[in-house]
């Protein structure tokens, strides 16, 4: 098949990651003979500092008149200004605003003999296996007003959290979709206790589960959610929840895979576009070391294969690489290993040699 994919590296270990991705989709169109046209375009701090907007109208015409993007992470110290008004994260936030991905599918693998690298016990992490479907373009990232004011002498800021019953309403029944093709079992995270939002959430998730009776479906409160992805994650199938819930859980979950930089993440909209990252930030302490995990970065090549391209085959391939690599002992630093950034890419490459 031929597509078109749009590279946005954006800032730190981003730029190091994407090359991995960019070569793994390569050694898999070159085997399959697919033909994939990539372009290089800027997000983030980079493209601040280059043309003084973190994502500029060439990037986002290119993003739009692609069949998939993958994207590396954006954000640096030499942008964390509190009080600037333009951060590179914004960047990140219209990107997807303007091509309309509502959720973001974050999967969560125990892969075997990384049980050691995760700072859980062993049995806590074993027979992970979840997915955590995240509400992308609501909530509190989104609402307005927001601003910060003087009150009575000092201070004041507002955010705030909206959601509307339809952006509800399909990353839940997405959720529950998705979960046909699993175990069949939906967790839905709230605040219903306090959050007005988390009450309509709530009521909207019901009316959903009623259309899908094959699946199992339970609500619970984020509190305690978080306690259950410490204390039992792999009763978990699907977790459907909130922008900003969302952000957190699926950051504290991946310490069960071992690594922040083996998680990948597809962001998804009505159609076949989609966005593919590693949920891992631009990690400027290692930038430029040739150290990074690029398997988050990788792993996401597969959903992009999978959700955007329909290539089953190829999705499964680079997954099955990636499981053979680890369970052949390849390890980059932060899995207690010593591969750099470029070797882990070749032994990924190397497994896709045999699978393709």
């Amino acid at each position: 098949m031929d597509a078109k994919i749009v590279l946005l590296p954006g800032d730190g270990i981003g730029l190091e990651v994407v090359s991995q991705g960019h070569r793994v989709l390569e050694a898999v169109a070159e085997r399959k003979g697919h033909s994939f046209e990539f372009e290089e375009h800027l997000i983030g701090g980079c493209a601040m500092d280059q043309v003084g907007d973190p994502f500029p109208p060439d990037s986002l015409e290119a993003c739009q008149n692609s069949d998939a993007v993958l994207l590396g992470a954006v954000g640096g110290p030499q942008w964390d200004d509190p009080q600037a008004p333009v951060r590179p994260e914004q960047g990140l936030l219209r990107l997807r605003q303007e091509l309309c991905l509502y959720a973001n599918l974050r999967p969560v693998h125990a892969f075997p003999g990384l049980s050691g690298s995760s700072p859980l016990k062993p049995e806590k992490v074993e027979d992970v296996d979840m997915l955590i479907v995240r509400e992308l373009t609501g909530g509190l990232y989104f609402g307005k007003p927001r601003y910060r004011e003087q009150h009575q002498g000092q201070l004041r800021a507002v955010d705030t959290m909206v959601y509307t019953e339809s952006e509800i309403r399909r990353v839940v029944r997405l959720a529950f979709q998705l979960a046909r093709g699993r175990r069949r079992k939906v967790t839905s995270v709230d605040k219903a206790n306090i959050l007005e939002c988390s009450r309509l959430w709530r009521l909207v998730a019901n009316e959903v589960a009623r259309d899908f009776p094959d699946v199992e479906f339970e609500h619970q409160l984020v509190d305690s959610a978080a306690m259950r992805l410490i204390v039992s994650a792999s009763s978990i199938d699907v977790l459907v929840t909130s922008n900003m819930f969302g952000d957190i859980l699926s950051d504290e979950a991946s310490v069960l895979s071992g690594s922040l930089g083996m998680i990948p993440s597809a962001s998804l909209g009505e159609g076949k576009l989609g966005v593919y990252e590693p949920i891992h930030g631009s990690a400027p302490d290692i930038a430029g070391k040739g150290i990074a995990n690029p398997l988050g970065a990788i792993l996401s090549v597969a959903m992009l294969l999978r959700h955007s391209l329909g290539l089953e085959d190829g999705a499964k391939a680079v997954e099955e690489a990636v499981a053979a690599v680890l369970s052949s002992g390849g390890r980059t630093k932060d899995l207690g290993g010593d591969l750099s950034t470029s070797e882990m890419g070749d032994a990924v490459i190397g497994q896709l040699d045999t699978l393709l």
